[in-house]
């Protein structure tokens, strides 16, 4: 839902910016594109920001794929990632027309072709794939602003004007108006989008393999995995207590789930809220087998022979009881049960952050 409406709102900007910039402009196409350009980076930033926590603001399908293919997200939810993404597509230029009296949908007649037009498009979504991947460590809301930065530049350095996104141009097709592309100009821009997005993903495959990731994660500190079923739950937050307890000069911890669930139990963020902390963007991680292999130690709480086995890695089972479903009393006591036992192992490792003691 949140790919559907975070794709809808964004075509709704784009199609209708660029109506709403040729009509104003008196034909004077550069002014009609400026206004097209600002509106449809300020909106990408607004929506990356606003849906990031839930779904990734993909909204694209080349993005779901590259995301796929680096172990991001699961190949078995990509088909309605990009389902989503498309159907909220379809959606939003639908509104965009129907704002501005124009028909629900009715096919362009603007030609986008030839080679240079298609160059363009590989090149417009090899950038978009590298400025993801780059930024894709630094601190939240970091890729909202450098992809929104990044297309309003493509538009005026690219001759396509950067569509970047197989889904936005099967949809732009539908509106002929200043935002539109053929219908026939479509599979074109496709092939040249999804080979850029492949180009730059192996690009950063190579210059961010995981192995180099691991490495320099044991060198700064050493990491601790509490892992659960969905990660939903208990494993969310005995990390989060580890975190806010332990030095983080010496140690980190991370969570995730062998089935990750779409989002925390409610009643887990409603008794850490009671705490002053706050789950409710966090979001469930798979458990690879790489992740525990970066690890100090691995403490799992219920998913048992579903866990990996990593041969060497130090192991703790603690026997804590799923609050999914419980009282809302049950889950206050799991949750302080949680937290004893992150003090206990902090202390016994020599862990504890000076303030904390």
């Amino acid at each position: 839902m949140a790919e559907a409406i975070g794709s809808a709102l964004l075509l709704a900007a784009v199609v209708g910016s660029g109506i709403m910039g040729s009509r104003l402009a008196s034909g004077q196409v550069a002014l009609a594109l400026l206004a097209n350009t600002v509106a449809t980076g300020a909106a990408l930033v607004a929506l990356i920001l606003a849906f990031g926590p839930i779904s990734g603001a993909h909204f694209n399908p080349a993005v779901t794929l590259a995301d796929a293919w680096r172990g991001g997200l699961p190949w078995r939810e990509t088909p309605a990632y990009i389902a989503a993404q498309v159907l909220g597509a379809l959606a939003g230029v639908a509104a965009a027309n129907v704002m501005f009296s124009e028909p629900v949908f009715f096919a362009s007649q603007k030609a986008r072709e030839g080679g240079a037009q298609l160059f363009s498009e590989f090149v417009a979504a090899f950038g978009l794939l590298a400025v993801i991947w780059g930024c894709a460590k630094l601190p939240a809301g970091t890729v909202a602003f450098a992809v929104g930065g990044y297309i309003t530049a493509a538009y005026w350095f690219t001759a396509s004007t950067s569509f970047a996104n197989p889904a936005v141009t099967v949809a732009r097709s539908l509106s002929d108006t200043f935002a539109g592309i053929r219908p026939v100009d479509v599979p074109g821009f496709i092939v040249a989008q999804l080979l850029g997005a492949a180009a730059a993903t192996a690009l950063f495959a190579w210059l961010q393999p995981l192995e180099r990731d691991r490495r320099e994660t044991m060198a700064i500190k050493t990491q601790v995995i509490f892992a659960c079923v969905h990660n939903a739950g208990r494993s969310q937050m005995a990390a989060v207590f580890f975190n806010a307890l332990a030095d983080p000069k010496k140690v980190r911890a991370a969570s995730a789930g062998t089935e990750p669930a779409d989002r925390v139990h409610p009643e887990v963020v409603a008794v850490m809220r009671e705490v002053g902390i706050d789950l409710s963007r966090a979001r469930p991680v798979r458990l690879t087998h790489d992740l525990a292999a970066a690890s100090h130690l691995l403490v799992t709480m219920g998913c048992g022979e579903a866990c990996p086995v990593v041969p060497g890695l130090k192991r703790d089972d603690w026997p804590i009881e799923d609050p999914q479903g419980k009282t809302i009393e049950r889950v206050r006591a799991i949750r302080d049960e949680i937290r004893a036992r992150v003090e206990q192992l902090i202390t016994a490792e020599g862990w504890r952050a000076p303030s904390s003691r």
